[in-house]
């Protein structure tokens, strides 16, 4: 479920082209930078959303991640659906969901599967999917970790997995409000609506699983980027 405060980052990052005049001449584009969106927390903190990622081929991460499942799969806040496909090109059955009409859409555009829904309303397949996963910062979704890994566990058959994608050591947990914030070099930003969010480190992990009646049985570290996995206690 990507909170509607990210809607204004799924038009992807701007291709510059040239267009073809009346006359059959090519006209240069004016060259405008793409914008810059940030998570804003209301303690002051801001990270740069990496959009073209997001909007890229999943990258060795991401497959890293996709490689930990051998069963149904559901991607929570799927976004533009690089990580649905990873999973989907692994011959697994796999699902994309986003609140986000847009983010539904380009998933679909890639040619897999995606439903717009609030991942905390009814979804299919409850209590038989293999996997549920929660990448690119999507545990901070609600603003409630625990009540989320709750909702996720009931997602999964009970001998399921849920892969979670989490902050650094030293990060600990984080929970407040936030907000995305815009702009071109030049132009006033635009901040978008007030949203519930959360960051949780890998250090605070555990007491967050346990409270969840999850424990996690493994760490994983691909480059810069922490994961884990968790199953039901």
């Amino acid at each position: 479920m990507t909170p509607g405060g990210f809607d204004t980052v799924l038009g992807g990052p701007t291709v510059h082209l040239d267009n073809p005049g009346p006359s059959g001449a090519t006209l240069a584009v004016l060259d405008m930078p793409d914008p810059e969106h940030r998570l804003v927390l209301a303690d002051g903190r801001s990270d740069r959303l990496p959009v073209r990622r997001w909007h890229g081929a999943p990258e060795p991460e991401v497959e890293a991640v996709a490689a930990r499942c051998a069963g149904p799969a559901i991607d929570l806040g799927c976004g533009p659906g690089r990580l649905t496909v990873a999973l989907a090109r692994r011959g697994l059955v796999a699902l994309g969901v986003d609140i986000s009409a847009e983010a539904v859409r380009l998933t679909r555009d890639r040619g897999v599967a995606a439903l717009r829904r609030d991942l905390f309303d009814p979804l299919p397949g409850e209590g038989r999917w293999a996997h549920a996963l929660l990448v690119d910062g999507n545990i901070g979704i609600g603003g409630d970790p625990v009540g989320l890994l709750r909702r996720c566990a009931r997602l999964v058959a009970t001998d399921g997995t849920l892969l979670v994608e989490v902050e650094p050591p030293g990060t600990g947990l984080w929970r407040g409000r936030a907000w995305v914030v815009s702009g071109i070099p030049g132009r006033s930003p635009q901040r978008g609506p007030s949203l519930h969010w959360a960051r949780l480190g890998v250090d605070a992990l555990a007491p967050t699983a346990d409270a969840a009646g999850l424990r996690v049985t493994e760490v994983l570290r691909y480059g810069l980027r922490w994961f884990a996995e968790l199953v039901r206690s």
